[in-house]
């Protein structure tokens, strides 16, 4: 199977702290994140916050509806956030790195997502359009993640 790889990444005007905290809560911060046009339906079955959560979601782009089923792992806690794949031959993997810049005050936060395309003509449309539309989504996120981290630093 052919891998595919993409990512966005920016710097943030929020503390590190707080964009990791929005992240990891998967029940009150990282829902408000996801671009409505593009995800829905979250729910958490397990856990809530960060490593050991389970979480099944649905992406829609460009028509598509996808469902996915995953396990939060935390492989450098306050830094590192990774969304797995569970039982999924596409083994979807999404990683969230935040590293902290300007003596903590901001982030720069990285979004990237490797996955196994699908066989035959499918896998063929995602090699060409999951490279161009995932890091627009991804973009979008990324706004969306300053504010909601900014208004966690006020809490």
């Amino acid at each position: 199977m052919t891998q595919i790889s993409v990512k966005a990444a920016t710097i943030l005007d929020a503390r590190p702290e707080d964009v990791y905290a929005t992240i990891a809560d998967y029940r009150h911060g990282h829902p408000n994140i996801l671009p409505k046009e593009n995800f829905y339906d979250l729910q958490v079955e397990q856990g809530g916050y960060g490593a050991g959560t389970i979480i099944h979601f649905k992406m829609k782009v460009l028509g598509v509806e996808q469902a996915f089923y995953q396990r939060v792992n935390e492989p450098e806690p306050g830094r590192v956030l990774v969304e797995q794949d569970i039982d999924s031959p596409q083994n979807v993997a999404t990683t969230f790195t935040i590293t902290p810049v300007e003596n903590s005050q901001k982030s720069h936060v990285e979004i990237s997502t490797t996955m196994n395309a699908s066989p035959g003509f499918k896998g063929l449309v995602e090699r060409i359009v999951v490279p161009i539309i995932n890091p627009q989504v991804y973009r979008k996120e990324l706004k969306q993640l300053e504010a909601v981290a900014q208004k966690r630093r006020t809490q």
